[in-house]
């Protein structure tokens, strides 16, 4: 059995921000909803208010099969202490349910080197692992990493269940299987517009866009991909928008995001953006879930 199906992600999930303005409730009834659609994934971040294992531990106890994944747990918001306590008790709670995704994640920080930082973090947890203060699931904890360069996809692949990455195109996605190998996971985010109109809706993603193309590392990370300067300019250029995110009718998205999956992801996990805030995808998801799942 390989990694995507001893995990039970499936080819395909959701990874939303949108739980983050909404309440307990809602989240609750939009869980159960994507569960009984037949999503097997649900991927949330740690970005805008909501605690990694907080939000995995209501998303888990409000359904019954759904697997949720950590997109990611920054390694800076706990010790690794907290972060083994919490996903031992997730696997206990949820055997097999939940996959702790780790990343290095937050603002830049001078002098630290992302690779060592997180290579550091892992041994901590390991050593825990080892003499562990709190009962073993039954079901063990399984971890991912996010990872970009080939160093962290390294990484990823000698240290977890393989990787998870995040705004990438298919040849970054070719690259990173080439590098992870045949047996590790690679879970591939990708955001999507259901709008077959280009102005209306290459400006939502020009708009989506514009706070990652305004940070040093992910700008490095495209370029490392072939965009050169002209590419940044305003608010990127259609190459760029066009590769970053899917757009157009159902068909044509889904025939991209399966695209991913021919250039070597495992799972993808679909992110529809350009929901206000407050608001939710689910009517979007409710689509998607026709066409993919």
């Amino acid at each position: 059995m390989n990694a995507i199906d001893s995990l039970g992600l499936g080819r395909f999930g959701i990874y939303t921000f949108d739980f983050e303005g909404l309440g307990a409730a809602r989240i609750r009834d939009h869980a159960q909803e994507l569960e009984d659609l037949g999503w097997p994934a649900i991927w949330v971040p740690e970005a805008v208010g909501r605690e990694a294992f907080t939000h995995a531990g209501l998303l888990l106890a409000a359904t019954r099969r759904i697997r949720v994944a950590n997109g990611i747990a920054q390694i800076w918001s706990r010790e690794a202490r907290r972060t083994h306590g919490a996903a031992l008790l997730l696997a206990d709670a949820h055997p097999g349910r939940h996959l702790l995704g780790l990343g290095y994640g937050g603002v830049p920080r001078p002098g630290v080197k992302p690779l060592a930082a997180m290579a550091g973090y892992l041994d901590e947890l390991d050593a825990l692992a080892a003499a562990p203060d709190n009962p073993a699931p039954a079901t063990p904890v399984r971890r991912v990493l996010a990872g970009y360069g080939p160093k962290m996809l390294e990484l990823a692949r000698d240290r977890s269940l393989g990787a998870h990455t995040y705004h990438v195109t298919t040849a970054h996605t070719a690259q990173a299987r080439e590098i992870l190998g045949p047996d590790a996971l690679l879970a591939v985010e990708h955001p999507v517009l259901l709008d077959a109109d280009p102005g209306r809706a290459r400006a939502l993603a020009r708009e989506h866009l514009a706070p990652y193309l305004a940070t040093p590392y992910n700008a490095a990370k495209f370029r490392r991909l072939g965009y050169t300067d002209e590419d940044f300019t305003d608010g990127g250029s259609d190459r760029l928008v066009d590769d970053l995110v899917y757009w157009g009718d159902l068909d044509t998205v889904a025939a991209k995001l399966r695209g991913q999956l021919a250039a070597g992801a495992d799972h993808v996990a679909v992110q529809v953006i350009g929901t206000p805030p407050g608001g939710s995808a689910l009517p979007h998801w409710r689509r998607l879930a026709e066409a993919l799942v």
